[in-house]
């Protein structure tokens, strides 16, 4: 049996099909929006790495944290034989997670748009563990996903507090589909960011360097490449705000001046007012409490609840009931 096994179910067009419909859809409605996941073309994947180690952004540092000091609990709450990461990139930290698994560890299976991220995780992956399995998913596990058949126990990851970008139906519908994946006995593991003081947060999305507003201004030029389109990035200001009622961050571009970016693409003028602001992200920051709840709105149980040493991010293991 070969240790790499790589199946697609997103057809090969999809991604551009899709990207075509969010900015027909989020420019064209008011208040103008873009969807966070855009942001990660080769270079956005570039930039997004680059910021996971300025001094600003902790999450990835809090998360890496609790993984190192309580992979082995997950491992002995779980007695996980399959891993499935979804959204896994690189899989930089899950390597923790494989470990503590193995060896009863019978294959890792990460879900991602990009092959190309996936084979080069694997590849490493596999040459520090001779024995590991990798059966790797092209697919956008955001709209619904059947796992191939894999022993159980099953854990399934998903990490880096990306759950946050979802709006609070989108991540309703997102749970209920983890569920629905899982039979009772099987386990999610959740990483959440946490609500703290707004200057800490604000500072991990507006960095001293520029950083996040090189990234948040990468998907003009992502629109730019893939539809023709002529945005100039200079001609948007990058902003980030906490909004204290909904307890989230708000990542948007805000026009410099009246302008219009024309998309032949989808045969379309799109005019921005001086001062307009378009929504490109939402990160949503998260209590224990309400955690809990939404879990349990998708009848996962939480069992364990671990955060970093200063408080500021959580990993939650919930089991399937």
């Amino acid at each position: 049996m070969s240790p790499f096994l790589l199946t697609r179910t997103l057809p090969e067009d999809a991604v551009g099909a899709e990207l075509r419909a969010d900015v027909l859809h989020g420019l064209t409605r008011i208040p103008k929006e873009l969807p966070p996941k855009w942001f990660y073309d080769e270079r956005g994947s570039e930039l997004f790495e680059e910021i996971t180690r300025l001094p600003e952004y902790y999450p990835t540092r809090a998360e890496r944290e609790i993984i190192i000091a309580r992979a082995p609990l997950v491992a002995a709450a779980t007695g996980a034989r399959t891993l499935v990461e979804l959204g896994s990139g690189s899989s930089e930290k899950t390597r923790f997670l494989i470990d503590a698994l193995l060896p009863e560890l019978d294959s890792y299976m990460p879900v991602d748009v990009s092959e190309s991220a996936l084979r080069g995780a694997a590849e490493v992956l596999i040459a520090d563990r001779p024995g590991l399995h990798v059966h790797a998913l092209v697919a956008d596990f955001t709209r619904g996903l059947v796992l191939p058949g894999t022993p159980g126990p099953r854990l399934v990851a998903f990490l880096g507090g990306t759950i946050g970008n979802l709006l609070p139906q989108e991540r309703a519908a997102f749970l209920g589909s983890v569920r629905a994946m899982l039979t009772p006995g099987d386990s999610l593991l959740l990483g959440t960011d946490l609500v703290k003081d707004e200057e800490t947060l604000v500072a991990a999305y507006d960095d001293a360097a520029g950083v996040t507003a090189a990234f948040n201004k990468n998907v003009l030029s992502v629109i730019d490449r893939e539809l023709g389109a002529d945005f100039d990035p200079d001609d948007f200001a990058h902003v980030a705000v906490w909004d204290a009622e909904r307890e989230w961050i708000e990542m948007r571009l805000r026009a410099r001046a009246e302008v219009t970016v024309k998309i032949p693409e989808l045969d379309l003028a799109v005019q921005f007012a001086a001062g307009e602001e378009m929504r490109t992200e939402v990160s949503a920051k998260f209590r224990q409490d309400g955690v809990r709840a939404e879990l349990a709105a998708a009848q996962l149980e939480l069992t364990h609840w671990w955060t970093d040493t200063a408080g500021r991010f959580a990993l939650s293991l919930a089991t399937a009931r």
